[in-house]
């Protein structure tokens, strides 16, 4: 008999519950203004830095030039041209990462952030779901 009951209960008719699929549609919205977001990178390298030597005049680099010229003080030139010292230099880079987009639809105005700049027409997805109360208890 106990069989007999589980066969039974295998048979009854099971009770699904069914969700319909969301209304969903897409259309376009005006775009009103596109601000974008930048995110500042800092970054550091070491470059070479070099000053040539002070009291360097016009007429000491042209009498320079002509000794030089005639083939003289090459050695002490090469020695007391350039005074070069590695220096930690650091720059900062702005990139945009993201786009607050104001639009319009339907006369209601709205922002998002997106990804990507849309220019001026944003698709939309519309989407319509009725709004069930539960039920009252009396």
């Amino acid at each position: 008999m106990l069989w007999v009951g589980a066969a039974q209960a295998q048979q009854a008719p099971t009770q699904n519950t069914v969700i319909q699929a969301e209304n969903v549609r897409f259309d376009y919205a005006q775009v009103l203004r596109v601000t974008p977001v930048y995110q500042t990178l800092k970054a550091s390298s070491v470059e070479e830095q070099c000053e040539e030597p002070k009291g360097d005049s016009k007429l000491s680099r042209a009498i320079g030039a002509v000794k030089e010229a005639l083939g003289r003080e090459e050695k002490d030139k090469q020695a007391a041209a350039v005074d070069c010292k590695p220096v930690t230099v650091e720059r900062e880079f702005r990139r945009p990462i993201a786009y607050d987009v104001d639009y319009t639809y339907k006369g209601a105005k709205y922002r998002s952030r997106l990804p990507e700049d849309p220019g001026n027409r944003l698709r939309i997805r519309v989407s319509v779901t009725p709004v069930v109360q539960p039920p009252r208890s009396r």
